[in-house]
């Protein structure tokens, strides 16, 4: 070991971010092991003398009157030269002279801290990034690796796997490149950074980025869905009645949003105003199709739109895009029906029900809107509930329970003579 050992753990503390105490340990364990490895049958220990600069290797031994084993005791006359004041069952520390390490074993303690060092600044690196999942982060591209983007991010090096790349990225090495981290895991070759151009989060930071009323904590981004490299949604909600908040976030003539949508490789982004009744927040975010009614299951988190025969195709979208994100979106399931095959539902169920009983038109709408859509959902309904919604006695709701049964059991008769025939 060198004099200048102090210097070197002052510089290597300061510019690796590592504590010198962290260093200092693992200089001592690898010196010990290192000395162990030359004199295996002694009981050794490794501490660093800060004054010397240098790790002192002390062999303890005890004294006894008659010396059985020479690498672990003393006799008690070369003690007390020692020490004087030394007692018969005391264990003395020995230093072990420097030279006695040879060239080899001081080898071997460097690579034991070197490789300590490495360890040490990869805790460093994945204590930096472990709780910054989510946040955006800029780097550039150093090269591909089995369709993997490897991005450096100055003290190490972050991931694109290929199923967090958008469709529309097309990078060239050297050029920059935002992601927000979505993992930091720990890997024996160091800490592994795992980056996303694909997740909503880096919608979210984008549009931070660029919209000073989202960074100041007046307009909040509430939810956000992606088809990455085609479209994405955003929800977005004002604390300040003054401020519009889509009006925020798409900017002077468009300004704010085109430039997260540049980011986003052309990424056509819908912003859309966040409501706290579900009803009209899904209502926004399917706009622009018309909605001519919302049927709300709240239990089940499920809505059945109904829209206009000719807003059908828009409500769905291309490839049913615009309805998939909206349901990220507001985190309901939507179903969407056209007025067409709405009324072709109801009278499914109107039409037998009205033959067996006297049930009118408005009364049977009020069911159906209710969420009793289907003859089975009507013959296993409480009886109880029937009357209340129709307000009528229960003895009239267990005639239209006892004559949805009878044409449910109707319908699977028909279905069972259907298979005989077949077979």
């Amino acid at each position: 070991m060198s004099l200048k050992l102090n210097y070197v753990l002052e510089q290597v503390s300061r510019e690796k971010n590592i504590d010198k105490d962290v260093l200092i340990e693992a200089i001592e364990k690898a010196v010990l092991a290192a000395a162990k490895k030359k004199f295996p049958d002694r009981d050794l220990e490794a501490h660093y003398n800060e004054n010397t600069g240098e790790v002192e290797v002390f062999e303890f031994v005890e004294v006894v009157e008659k010396v059985d084993d020479s690498y672990r005791q003393i006799s008690y006359e070369e003690a007390k030269e020692i020490d004087p004041e030394v007692q018969i069952g005391d264990e003395l520390g020995l230093k072990i002279p420097s030279e006695e390490l040879q060239r080899t074993t001081i080898q071997v303690a460097k690579q034991i801290i070197i490789n300590k060092l490495r360890d040490a600044e990869r805790d460093v690196i994945y204590n930096e990034y472990k709780d910054r999942i989510g946040e955006l982060i800029i780097g550039y591209l150093q090269r591909i690796e089995n369709g993997n983007l490897i991005i450096n991010l100055g003290k190490t090096e972050g991931i694109i796997p290929r199923q967090e790349q958008s469709p529309a990225d097309n990078f060239s090495q050297g050029e920059r490149v935002k992601a927000v981290i979505i993992d930091v895991r720990k890997e024996t070759k160091g800490p592994q950074i795992i980056l996303s151009r694909t997740h909503p989060d880096l919608l979210k930071r984008l549009f931070e980025l660029e919209v000073p009323e989202i960074y100041e904590g007046i307009v909040e981004i509430k939810s956000a869905a992606r088809d990455p490299g085609k479209r994405a949604k955003i929800a977005v909600y004002s604390r300040n009645v003054d401020v519009d908040p889509v009006g925020a976030c798409v900017g002077m003539r468009g300004s704010r949003v085109n430039a997260v949508t540049k980011e986003l490789r052309g990424e056509r982004i819908d912003i859309v105003r966040w409501d706290p009744d579900p009803v009209e927040f899904v209502k926004n975010a399917l706009s622009p199709a018309q909605i001519n009614k919302i049927n709300l299951n709240e239990e089940d988190r499920i809505m059945e739109i109904i829209v206009p025969n000719e807003n059908l195709s828009v409500a769905i979208g291309k490839r049913g895009q615009n309805v998939k994100l909206a349901a990220k979106l507001t985190g309901y399931r939507l179903d969407i029906k056209s007025e067409a095959k709405a009324e072709e539902e109801f009278e499914s169920v109107f039409k037998p029900l009205k033959e067996k009983t006297d049930i009118d038109f408005l009364s049977m709408r009020i069911l159906f809107d209710e969420g009793f859509r289907t003859i089975p959902a009507i013959a296993e309904a409480d009886p109880d509930e029937i009357a209340d919604i129709l307000d009528i006695d229960t003895e009239k709701a267990y005639e239209i329970i006892d004559a949805a049964k009878e044409i449910y059991e109707e319908m699977q008769k028909k279905v069972e003579e259907e298979v005989d025939g077949e077979e």
